[in-house]
């Protein structure tokens, strides 16, 4: 959980907040009007935020990998290797038999 201080506040005492994030690890987020506006936080967390944000770029730019499996046997197991380096994301709806097929 984050610490919030109000935008008024955190001027006066921004040395103490810099220093509750470098040394205390906190992450501080200064409101207006009780509304989150900005926030300070260790700079290890920006990198794994800009890693991610990096991560969810290439991810985007990659074409998706279209799988149709089918099986006759009902209940029978189907094995599958996702592409090397790349996760598996996986969307499913149940439908039940006899269930209308576009729900």
């Amino acid at each position: 959980m984050a610490f919030e201080i109000p935008v008024t506040q955190a001027r006066a005492e921004f040395a103490d907040l810099v220093n509750r994030v470098v040394y205390g690890g906190e992450r501080v987020v200064v409101t207006r009007h009780g509304k989150p506006i900005v926030a300070l936080v260790p700079a290890a967390d920006l990198e794994r935020l800009d890693d991610l944000d990096q991560q969810v770029h290439d991810d985007q730019e990659q074409p998706a990998t279209v799988l149709r499996l089918s099986t006759d046997a009902p209940g029978q197991s189907i094995g599958f290797e996702p592409p090397a380096g790349r996760p598996l994301r996986i969307a499913a709806r149940h439908r039940p038999a006899g269930g209308d097929p576009t729900r």
